[in-house]
């Protein structure tokens, strides 16, 4: 056991809430076989992370589209990608700007692998946030009340947290350990964040912060240095493997949860490989495309932008390559006539505007590729 079970009383009925131990406090023992596992997987992420292509920037953008999704389909939030990245041009209110803010905190956390601490996860839960419906007072800040996993309330719950008056302790400690360089990359983040996803210290959003803490940790400790691994992408492939470790983490042997986060990290990184594999064949075959144009033409130019932009309309266009929006819309009606980019519904404008609404157009070969990773 790596806690204990503490009365409380919901609305005069008694309930229980788990506490749980520190994790410094914890003595923990793997078998050889998950030491390796982790060892393994640690090398192979920075394996893959090494291997990333010189043009990495733009592809970086795409993968981490496919895992925004991903983590937010682990929390039933769900969005057609050809909607996040239009979302991400013009702004949305619906499942598609929570994706987006999601893909935007995951950017802010890795952006500077800085000493972890509770302002920066408050930091962090507000650009997560910054579409949700929850309350104000309770973005950017701890919670104050009881939360529970499933069921209706604490009595009926799969799993009830440990109380809100708890959440600060446990926290500043958890903030510490994540900071230290005791352990393997991969064992420190499958504790890390198991012990987050225990604690469940806000009001909403638990689960994508918790796995943000891994592309943090991995970043941090400079396993990886470009890009994090699509570890969301796997979880959702085994959500019953992720919960049912998340016990065992807490009142079981934990050695079985970290050897699942090892195997799921190796996975990760040989998904990521086979990303950027499939995303560089489909640009070439874009090129090959174009290759009559010249090299200065701007629907050649944008050609290698396409995973970090992959719907656009002529503004966004004139703005990646600087040049006018005349030219930006002849490259996309060029990309159109070959092929390789498609005019999207208006209806997927998701800001109004006076006028006409612009047009847009979607590279579908990597949306469609990006979107088959994601399930």
């Amino acid at each position: 056991m790596s806690g204990r079970w503490q009365n409380m009383t919901w609305r005069d009925r008694a309930a229980k809430a788990w506490m749980p131990d520190h994790l410094a406090s914890r003595t923990f023992e793997f078998s050889e076989a998950t030491v390796r596992a982790a060892e393994q997987a640690t090398a192979a992420l920075s394996r893959s992370d090494f291997a990333l292509p010189a043009n990495w920037e733009p592809l970086a953008r795409l993968i981490l589209r496919t895992e925004g999704i991903a983590s937010s389909s682990i929390e039933g939030v769900h969005a057609p990608l050809v909607e996040i990245a239009a979302a991400e041009l013009a702004g949305s209110t619906g499942d598609a700007g929570w994706i987006v803010d999601n893909l935007n905190a995951v950017a802010e956390a890795l952006a500077e692998p800085a000493p972890l601490d509770v302002d920066t996860l408050h930091d962090w839960h507000r650009t997560l946030m910054h579409h949700s419906s929850l309350d104000p007072s309770m973005i950017g800040a701890f919670r104050t009340a009881p939360s529970w996993i499933g069921g209706t309330s604490p009595l009926d719950a799969a799993f009830v947290p440990p109380p809100a008056d708890a959440v600060g302790d446990l926290m500043d400690e958890l903030v510490v350990y994540a900071n230290q360089d005791h352990r393997d990359p991969v064992t420190q983040a499958a504790l890390v964040h198991a012990q987050f996803e225990t604690i469940h210290p806000y009001g909403d959003g638990n689960g994508r912060l918790g796995r943000m803490l891994i592309g943090w940790l991995l970043r941090r400790r400079g396993v990886v240095v470009k890009l994090p691994p699509p570890i969301s992408v796997l979880i959702a492939r085994d959500p019953g493997g992720y919960i049912s470790g998340l016990h065992l983490f807490r009142e079981g042997p934990v050695d079985t949860w970290v050897r699942w986060f090892a195997d799921v990290s190796l996975a990760a990184a040989r998904q990521s490989d086979s990303m950027i594999d499939a995303v560089t064949g489909i640009l070439d075959d874009f090129e090959a495309t174009v290759g009559d144009l010249r090299a200065d033409a701007a629907a050649r130019r944008l050609i290698p932008l396409l995973p970090q932009a992959p719907v656009l309309t002529a503004a966004t266009v004139a703005q990646l390559l600087d040049t006018s929006t005349r030219s930006g819309r002849s490259a996309l009606d060029l990309l159109q006539q070959r092929g390789l980019m498609h005019r999207i519904p208006s209806r997927l404008d998701t800001k109004a505007s006076l006028g006409r609404p612009a047009d847009h157009y979607a590279a579908t070969a990597l949306l469609d590729a990006a979107a088959g990773w994601a399930r």
